[in-house]
């Protein structure tokens, strides 16, 4: 589906969110750095932790609000409340107020409105474009999401270091703007509801309503386990911008990248974190569309599991290497577990989820991210507890988890679509 037969509404957020991303990843990978060198290792692990909580419980709501409220109010209420918490996280990066408690909480803050936007964002793709089309249109935006990671962070590097405050003020701003665009050119895509429901309900209904609607969802094993095994896994892709930056920047001295005739480039700690992940967002934005197509080829079980089997090996790897090619090398085959699936996630979600609870559904899948994230920031604290090599192991062996319950979650699958098709 090529993008100018897209529906507007995805065309004005691809390009919006684009602006977005870009500005965002121009300080987001330093921020690990940042908040380690404010508090501490530990007690930055810790604190990122406790921040992931409250993006866990935001996400839920989310979803629920996303189905009940509609997707483009929440999308529009979401990137207003990013763009005031960023321009507060810039309050506290000023030359005026340096407070970095402020700029925590800010962040945190961010996190929350984030984890609001996601569920109705993925629910309004799901809404307007059909079934066989879903995974090629999950996949751009996923491509121009990587786009950002590219070029982002080569930006930051440039500017991150003097310019902090300024970006923070930018990416708040353009939130504010994509709010805006979003309210004035999209449209409501929420599915008419069939059911007729009371007016004027006392405010704790809607809690209930969600709760009861959350156990149907829980009840749904295949799901559930589609959603442990994604959390298993996403202790390993969590880590590009918690473990990685902090491992690149105590383990990696200078070293030799390049010499072309006399001349010879080489590399920090940081400029090689920042290397990686912009290999890591090149590759993505290069080759995300044509792997999925390829992945569409291949039953769903296989690429799965295949994918989780790759990301333990590329997190071994990390651990056992200092060199900066050989976490070149990592980082391919790291980027490579990622692409098989890019696509193929969502358009499993859609297919799971009925039509009136997507957002519900694609929120409670997100808790593969925020619940992964509330648990990933634990590697921080864990390298200085058991040091950086076993700290890689037990993310590898995490990930081979995943994987099992991958192929446990799968072969249900398979047997209940059979049984379908013979009723």
């Amino acid at each position: 589906m090529r993008i100018r037969d897209w529906d507007r509404n995805l065309k004005v957020r691809l390009f919006g969110e684009a602006l977005m991303n870009i500005t965002f990843w121009m300080f987001f990978p330093f921020l690990t750095i940042y908040f380690a060198e404010s508090f501490g290792k530990g007690r930055a692990g810790m604190l990122l932790i406790f921040s992931q909580i409250f993006s866990v419980a935001a996400n839920l709501m989310g979803g629920y609000f996303a189905d009940q409220f509609g997707r483009k109010r929440m999308m529009v209420i979401s990137a207003f409340g990013q763009g005031a918490a960023f321009l507060v996280f810039a309050l506290s990066v000023s030359p005026w107020f340096n407070e970095p408690v402020v700029g925590f909480i800010a962040f945190a803050v961010v996190g929350v409105f984030g984890a609001i936007y996601w569920p109705a964002s993925q629910a309004m793709i799901a809404d307007v474009v059909k079934e066989k089309d879903r995974s090629s249109v999950f996949a751009v935006f996923y491509t121009s999401i990587n786009i950002a990671v590219v070029i982002g962070p080569i930006l930051g590097a440039i500017f991150y270091v003097k310019y902090r405050f300024e970006l923070l003020v930018a990416v708040g701003i353009i939130c504010i703007l994509l709010a805006a665009v979003l309210w004035k050119y999209t449209r409501e895509t929420l599915p008419p509801r069939t059911e007729n429901k009371q007016k004027n309900e006392k405010w704790y209904y809607f809690l209930k309503s969600q709760i009861a609607d959350y156990k149907v969802i829980i009840k749904d094993r295949i799901f559930l386990l589609f959603i442990i095994a994604g959390v298993l896994a996403a202790q390993t892709f969590m880590q590009l911008d918690l473990l990685f930056p902090v491992y690149t920047k105590e383990k990696i001295m200078d070293q030799t990248l390049l010499e072309i005739g006399s001349k010879a480039f080489s590399v920090s700690g940081e400029q090689a974190f920042g290397l990686i992940l912009s290999e890591n967002g090149f590759l993505v934005a290069l080759f995300t569309v044509s792997v999925t197509k390829l992945m569409t080829r291949y039953r769903e079980i296989n690429v799965f599991v295949l994918s989780s089997i790759i990301y333990a090996v590329s997190i071994f790897m990390f651990g056992q290497t200092e060199w900066i090619w050989g976490l070149i090398a990592a980082m391919a085959v790291f980027t490579l577990a990622e692409l098989m699936t890019a696509g193929l996630q969502q358009s499993f979600i859609s297919n799971l989820a009925p039509e009136q609870m997507r957002g519900q559904y694609f929120a409670a899948a997100s808790l593969r991210y925020t619940l992964g994230r509330t648990i990933a920031p634990i590697s921080i604290p864990l390298t200085v507890w058991i040091g950086y090599r076993w700290t890689f192991f037990i993310l590898a062996v995490l990930a081979l988890l995943s994987a099992g319950l991958y192929w446990v979650m799968f072969r249900m699958y398979e047997r209940q679509k059979a049984s379908i098709v013979q009723q």
